[in-house]
């Protein structure tokens, strides 16, 4: 069979920056996000997950077909993402990872997924040895997730210069993805063949192309093709899959009858967060597209191994896919942003001058003290993502043994970690998305400026009073990075209010764990984001309202084993009033905190509070600590546990409010007359309260439901649809999830149906989209779900779940019969 001469290669550049609080490596609310925790929770959501099965529907909007996207597109998961999908969105992450493995069979071989650079630095604005470590971080975490070392490698923006792409081939990178306007001039490969310069982004995209470099080494680059791939971002290409597929299979030239890849890169965000249902047409497209028997899909890797470069070309130093002005977007005022008029970028220079400083102070320090510690201390950093892949003992032990200078004893072992992790921060404090936006107030500038805080955190334990400059010269380069907003003033401003409040010592730790006992019951041994606790006494004393918990507690750094010994002492007089001390605990002075508890004790039980300040004053100096104190997901966690029983009244009071003047509300809304405000809001609440009820109940009952929606109905009463709708997704999914572990059980499969027909009749839409995969996943392994069966009852199974599926919106028929087609090769081949 000849081979085909026409292929199609979608990429897909998937990636958020690191979003961690520096002290607690953890991902905190993030209220621009709501009504989700943070962005990552949200663009997963809308993107990440829904292209893991993405739909194919048929004319009355049912579910045809479902399909992993990934697995038929080029791909690349930036490392910093794919570590939080693979710890809080498992199902999303094995979907990635069953497209990658999926891609290696359709296309030859060849993975789908491009390593990416680690934390998204602008290679080019970095110096060599922290381009290197973000190449081999990059490449191990790949290594890590796909379990093969990486073909291809995207680089921040495309960012690139001709050091940067000569590192990547000396690591064995043999191609990366560029903007046609970053290329230069090209030649044909043959003998004594004169360059051909290409401006204006003129070079045909439809053929890899060769770099060589003095040294021997060489890497092909992909210019993909711009206008398509401006059409897909900018210009509402995903508002039909068939348009989609069409746009590509124009981009083929007719004049030569050579094999020609038509290839697009976009974020691949584009694909359901930036548009709507952008995963739903990339599905459709790649359909229509693999059904055609005039093109190919195939991904980057099989094309440069069936047709390897004929020509060779320069790039343009210092160019990137999203700057007009090369890479000035990561380091000047160069007019590259949103466009909020009277707005300037004038803060990036003075930020990128800032954090560089604080690097290059770093470097003679972290070599003089690593020296004592490490064989080759850039070595060690270089091999350290081996522990930020695995924070275990075991893989904490091996780097250690590898890297070591000698055996270190325990106090060089934290001194070793924390060396490594102040070298770790000063790497994400480079992530791009610090300068891309408009203001240096974003909470993406806020978070690099937040890396750096704890850098020069680590450096001051590191290197006292020879670093004692570090800070204050920060500041004064910060200051003179001026926002936009007035309020936020400049980047010292918000290190000072906004960055500085959020650094933490191991002090803060135990009175955030001591604040919480007081609303919490903790175990001996408590996990708190990136710190372990270990309680080691603890005792609490009550009179009416008030309450006294004393204890002592052994606080470690889970990620470089600093630990120390706290006392404490929380006060709570009820609600929110709460106040909290704590020292550091001393063996020596063991006596002296069992006489103080003793004290306290007894002053609480004759409900001498008053005393019991005096007594917390005179033994910890001050009592510092408050519900302020607690860390931001705690804080409103325990301030909603406040607000429940006051809530709870509240909504007793405003639905006995509706019920007694229910009457009155329906003869002014039959009447159509003005209907007080006060009664419009009673009525409003307990409506959507007794629906929030009826849909959290097991079973739901039917009756109360449409009584519900009735009144909502008769009153001209507005639903709370995002609140209803997630409560009933959650509900089906966990109905779904029942259904699957039920190994075939009517009365499982009774229950998620009767169910499925309540949502039914609910008047908003409802995201079923976890539900409707359970079910599909459920109908693929049905020869074992079903298991349990017998002969008699398998009609009434596949009837039942059948009609279930049309409740989740699903042609069952169709993914039936697609279920029992054999699997079509959908990769380039001969």
């Amino acid at each position: 069979m000849a081979v085909c001469k026409r292929y199609v290669c979608i990429h897909g550049h998937f990636y958020q920056p690191p979003r961690e609080n520096p002290w607690l490596e953890t991902v905190e609310t993030q209220d621009t996000a709501a009504p989700y925790h943070d962005w990552n929770e949200r663009i997963c959501a809308e993107s990440y997950a829904p292209n893991g099965a993405a739909r194919i529907v048929n004319t009355k909007n049912e579910i045809a077909r479902i399909v992993n996207n990934y697995a038929r597109i080029s791909f690349n998961v930036g490392p910093t993402l794919l570590s939080w999908l693979q710890e809080n969105a498992p199902r999303t992450y094995r979907m990635v990872l069953e497209g990658e493995r999926r891609s290696r069979k359709s296309f030859r071989g060849h993975s789908s997924a491009m390593a990416q650079v680690y934390n998204h630095m602008i290679l080019p604005l970095a110096n060599r040895r922290d381009r290197i470590t973000q190449i081999r971080w990059g490449i191990a975490d790949y290594e890590n997730n796909y379990g093969a070392p990486p073909e291809g490698m995207w680089l921040a923006e495309t960012a690139a210069d001709m050091q940067s792409l000569e590192l990547l081939a000396e690591h064995g990178i043999k191609f990366t993805l560029l903007a046609p306007h970053q290329c230069k001039r090209i030649r044909s490969l043959k003998e004594g063949a004169g360059w051909v310069d290409t401006p204006n982004a003129s070079v045909d995209t439809t053929h890899p192309y060769l770099v060589r470099f003095p040294s021997g080494a060489s890497i092909a680059v992909f210019f993909y093709n711009g206008p398509a791939s401006r059409a897909i971002a900018f210009e509402g290409l995903l508002n039909s899959g068939e348009a989609f597929a069409n746009r590509l299979k124009s981009g083929f030239r007719n004049d030569t009858t050579q094999p020609q890849m038509v290839h697009v890169a976009t974020d691949g965000e584009s694909y359901g967060h930036h548009h709507k249902h952008g995963e739903m047409a990339l599905a459709y497209a790649l359909r229509l597209l693999e059904t055609d028997r005039s093109v190919k899909l195939t991904n980057y890797g099989c094309f440069l191994e069936m047709f390897p470069p004929e020509y060779e070309c320069e790039i343009v130093d210092n160019t990137s896919w999203s700057c007009a002005h090369g890479v000035e977007r990561w380091r000047s005022d160069c007019g590259c942003n949103g466009g909020k008029p009277g707005w300037n970028q004038a803060w990036r220079k003075p930020l990128r001058e800032a954090l560089d400083a604080v690097r290059d102070v770093l470097i003679p320090f972290t070599e003089q003290e690593g020296s004592k510690l490490f064989r080759d201390v850039w070595a060690a950093r270089d091999g350290y993502i081996q522990v930020m892949l695995d924070r275990s003992e075991e893989s904490v032990e091996n780097f250690i043994k590898t890297h070591q200078h000698h055996e270190l004893g325990e106090f060089e072992r934290i001194r070793a970690l924390e060396l490594m992790e102040m070298q770790r921060h000063a790497q994400l404090m480079y992530t791009s998305c610090g300068w891309f936006f408009d203001d240096i107030s974003g909470i993406e500038t806020e978070q690099i400026i937040a890396y750096a805080a704890r850098v020069i955190q680590l450096a001051r334990r590191h290197f006292g009073l020879q670093v004692e400059q570090l800070e204050p010269s920060f500041l004064a380069k910060l200051a003179q990075a001026r926002s936009n907003v007035p309020a936020a003033q400049d980047g010292a401003t918000i290190y000072r209010e906004s960055v500085r409040t959020k650094e933490l010592q191991l002090e803060q730790v135990a009175a955030h764990y001591a604040i919480s006992s007081v609303f919490s019951s903790f175990s001996e041994e408590t996990e708190l984001f990136c710190y372990k606790i270990r309680r080691v006494s603890y005792e609490t004393h009550a009179s009416g309202r008030g309450k006294l918990a004393l204890g002592r507690v052994h606080v470690f750094n889970s990620i470089t084993g600093h630990n120390e010994m706290f006392s404490f002492a929380v006060l709570h007089f009820g609600d929110q009033n709460i106040t909290a001390a704590v020292k550091p605990y001393v063996e020596v002075a063991a006596s002296d905190f069992e006489a103080f508890s003793a004290e306290a004790a007894g002053s609480v039980l004759r409900a001498d509070f008053p005393q019991v300040i005096r007594l917390l004053d005179r033994y910890y100096g001050s009592a510092d600590y408050s519900l302020t104190s607690l860390f931001t997901d705690e804080q409103r966690r325990i301030v909603q546990l406040i607000l429940n029983s006051t809530l709870w009244d509240i909504e007793n009071s405003l639905t006995s409010i509706y019920q007694d003047h229910a009457t009155l509300l329906h003869y002014l809304s039959q009447a159509n007359l003005p209907k007080p405000p006060a009664l419009s809001l009673a009525a409003g609440f307990a409506i959507n309260a007794g629906l929030r009820r009826v849909l959290e109940a097991e079973p739901v009952d039917q009756a109360q439901l449409r009584s519900f929606l009735s009144l909502a109905k008769a009153d001209q009463v507005p639903l709370d649809a995002p609140t209803l709708s997630y409560i009933a997704d959650q509900r089906m999914k966990r109905a779904m999830v029942d259904l699957q572990m039920s190994s075939g059980s009517l009365e499982a499969l009774d229950r998620a149906l009767t169910l499925g027909r309540n949502l039914m009749e609910l008047p908003f839409e409802l995201n079923l989209w976890q539900a409707q995969n359970i079910w599909y996943e459920v109908l693929r392994t049905s020869a074992y779900a079903l298991s349990a069966l017998t002969d008699e009852e398998h009609p009434r199974w596949e009837a039942d779940y059948n009609e279930l599926g049309k409740c989740l919106s699903i042609d069952c028929d169709a993914i039936r019969a697609e279920l029992k087609q054999p699997a079509q090769p959908c990769g380039c081949g001969d």
